[in-house]
């Protein structure tokens, strides 16, 4: 009797396992089945915006430079430091004498020989080539004592701050290396390397922006000084000459800084960053577009961010709508249901 219960038992069993799993599998399809993508759309407009170009450079001396004598000599005493701010003229290096004290003497002994055959050619006791040897000699002389004396003490002929020196009082000067540099840093200057696609738009005198880093986010005002009139075939930029005033001098050569230029305004059709899908392992960018509850893969050139909104150069035009959520679970091709939007 057992053994017909249990045999009755088993089959119902079997029955509600499968009926069990047959049901859980209908619930899900029909779950899934002709569900759709729930997302927000904007609809993309365009405006005027400015055009900017940022780029980095390092900021240079508007002059430079290197203090040293013409030949090898002794440096009897050096007159100025590191970090001092000299002006024209000012007395800088003393190099040792013995050479000029030599020629000095020379010049003078030319000259006195000069002075005496000069008298006697007025009368017509000499001829005109004795005169004219004296005179030589003489010029020689005195032209190798002026240039030694420009060579025995050395002056800066810029105003300007001393940023390096390489020499002590007492040390022999064998050539090479300069004994000072001085830098000229009213004003200072920029070489900044520009995209050539905006070589017809940076002009002669146009103001920039300027950033240091040392300074955070203060800004200081450039003047484009020179234009230079030619376009590196391998990096594919062109040189400008940017200058700052500087008038109080704290901006100081070996600074990074960058440099913006505001070329005009231009129409744009502007989309929200949140839109905007980056696609691994390259640098193109995409945005889901929308027409009748169809979304489409598309591809799109961006410009700059502004605030919140790319710039779109390429791809999309305006009165189109893009997906700005949801954007992770769609696919090209899909139907999509809109939430909301604006």
């Amino acid at each position: 009797m057992n053994l017909k219960r249990l045999s009755g038992i088993f089959p119902m069993v079997i029955v509600l396992l499968l009926t069990g799993c047959s049901g859980k599998n209908t619930t899900v399809a029909t779950e899934t089945e002709g569900e759709k993508v729930k997302v927000q759309v904007v609809t993309v407009s365009s405006r005027d915006v400015d055009q900017f170009g940022t780029f980095t450079a390092t900021v240079e001396a508007d002059v430079t430079n290197n203090i040293a004598p013409q030949n090898p000599a002794r440096i009897k005493k050096v007159y100025v430091e590191v970090g001092d701010k000299v002006y024209a003229g000012q007395k800088l290096v003393e190099m040792d004498a013995v050479n000029l004290n030599q020629t000095k003497l020379q010049m003078e002994n030319d000259k006195t020989e000069f002075e005496r055959v000069d008298e006697l050619y007025k009368v017509g006791g000499i001829s005109k080539s004795t005169w004219d040897a004296k005179k030589l000699a003489y010029e020689i002389s005195k032209s190798s004592y002026d240039n030694l004396q420009e060579n025995t003490v050395l002056t800066s002929p810029i105003s300007g701050l001393v940023t390096k020196r390489y020499y002590d009082s007492g040390d022999m000067y064998n050539g090479g290396t300069p004994i000072y540099v001085v830098e000229q840093i009213h004003p200072v200057k920029l070489m900044v390397n520009v995209s050539e696609v905006l070589y017809t738009k940076v002009k002669k005198s146009m103001e920039v922006d300027v950033q240091l880093d040392v300074f955070g986010s203060e800004k200081f005002v450039g003047t484009v000084k020179v234009v230079h009139p030619s376009v590196d075939p391998a990096s594919r930029t062109f040189p400008v000459e940017v200058t700052i005033k500087n008038t109080d001098g704290r901006i100081l050569p070996g600074m990074f800084a960058r440099v913006t230029f505001n070329y005009g305004r231009e129409n744009r059709v502007m989309v929200p960053d949140r839109a905007v899908i980056k696609q691994s392992g390259s640098g193109d960018r995409y945005v889901y577009t929308c027409k009748n509850s169809v979304v489409t893969y598309q591809l799109v050139t961006l410009g700059q961010l502004i605030d919140n909104e790319y710039e779109v150069l390429s791809g999309l035009q305006s009165g189109e709508q893009v997906v700005v959520t949801g954007i992770n679970r769609l696919k090209n091709g899909m139907e999509i249901e809109i939430a909301s939007g604006r």
